[in-house]
């Protein structure tokens, strides 16, 4: 049944980060887009994200006002003290889940909304591997699950949709509003590094620095091609607070002159890196749905990436717009194939570029709006 309009609402998003936030990423770059277009739309939008050095307590964005509030842990108590002074009935509440809920359903009985990018199983073992981590996932999967039961979620790709469904979220409470694909950047002239003539391969990675991206397996991909490719190059756009690992292991491996680290770049910048690539490898455990695999393929440079990965498996086509493998040598053996096959490349690009233009930020909006016309007119619990 379609929702009814949204009508004029002030619409909180409470995010962990904001892009501008060293650790900012993809969820956040959700969060803002959609914001951007409820306030395009005439609605009062806020975000109340975490502070961090630099960044200023209040500051405005495409008619969004953004509030930061505390830090990685506290900003979660400003997010329920905010919502709980906010109790008009035009007001809606946008609970982003990154592991750790924010508890809005504790001060609020109607008006909330839960947003999912992905579960986040693998990345408590991971970053997490002893108690905390345990107790991170038992938050996640147990209580979290109890606590936002009767509120309506969001969430961007089915495959992040059926891990709810398995945490117990009932499936007619789970929206699926992919991501829209970033609109490529006037096209510039990306810096001269190393590693070859212009004509040489280039590999890409396009992620936070953080181990559950696992940029090694890209650099170990490079690392054994270059014996027969002696002009490949890794660029790795994205900065995070494991990059002094990434940098450490480069130097293991040896390839610091295949390697160009090239953390926070604008948009330009950015274009130009993925316009220069030949191809991307996204090594991450889980992606809710992959942003950057469109935003490559919007530039005509196909990705690899891991299967399990969960949303990669619906931001790529197997075999159509890019290639889905299951390990790192499987990550290693496309890889060699497809720089040796510039026709396949090219069919990949193609597609890739057909299916990126497919997903926009403006169905992205509309698809939120309905969720949040539906909270609001109907409330939960």
């Amino acid at each position: 049944m379609t929702s009814p309009p949204l009508p004029p609402s002030r619409i909180t998003f409470l995010s962990w980060r904001d892009t501008g936030h060293p650790d900012g990423g993809g969820s956040e770059l959700y969060v803002e887009e959609v914001a951007r277009g409820l306030a395009a739309q005439g609605h009062d939008v806020t975000i109340l994200c975490a502070s961090y050095p630099g960044a200023a307590r209040e500051s405005h964005r495409d008619r969004v006002r953004i509030l930061r509030r505390g830090g990685r842990l506290t900003v979660y108590l400003h997010g329920l003290l905010h919502v709980a002074a906010r109790r008009s009935r035009r007001d809606l509440v946008v609970d982003v889940i990154n592991g750790i809920p924010f508890g809005s359903p504790l001060v609020r009985r109607r008006g909330v909304v839960a947003l999912v990018h992905h579960v986040h199983r693998e990345q408590w073992r991971i970053i997490y591997p002893g108690l905390w981590g345990r107790v991170g996932w038992f938050v996640e999967s147990r209580l979290t699950p109890l606590m936002y039961r009767s509120v309506p979620h969001v969430t961007v790709s089915r495959a992040s949709r059926d891990d709810l469904v398995a945490l117990g979220i009932a499936a007619d409470r789970i929206a699926v509003v992919p991501n829209g694909t970033p609109v490529p950047a006037p096209e510039a002239t990306a810096p001269a590094q190393g590693g070859g003539p212009e004509f040489a391969p280039r590999l890409c990675v396009l992620s936070r620095l953080v181990p559950h991206k696992q940029i090694e397996h890209a650099v170990d991909v490079l690392a054994e091609l270059l014996p027969g490719c002696p002009g490949l190059h890794l660029d790795v756009i994205g900065e995070g607070w494991w990059h002094a690992h990434v940098v450490e292991h480069v130097a293991g491996r040896g390839v610091g002159h295949a390697v160009t680290m090239h953390g926070h770049v604008d948009e330009a910048t950015k274009s130009a890196l993925l316009e220069r690539a030949h191809l991307m490898l996204l090594p991450s455990v889980k992606e809710g749905w992959g942003i950057s695999v469109l935003e490559a393929a919007s530039h005509g440079t196909p990705t690899v990436a891991y299967r399990h990965a969960g949303g990669v498996r619906e931001s790529i086509e197997d075999g159509v717009s890019g290639i889905l493998v299951d390990d790192v040598e499987g990550m290693r053996d496309a890889t060699r194939a497809l720089l040796s096959d510039s026709e396949r490349r090219e069919r990949l690009a193609v597609a890739g570029r057909t299916r990126a233009a497919g997903y926009t930020w403006a169905s992205t909006v509309d698809g939120f709006a309905g969720v949040l016309a539906g909270a609001a007119v109907t409330g939960r619990r």
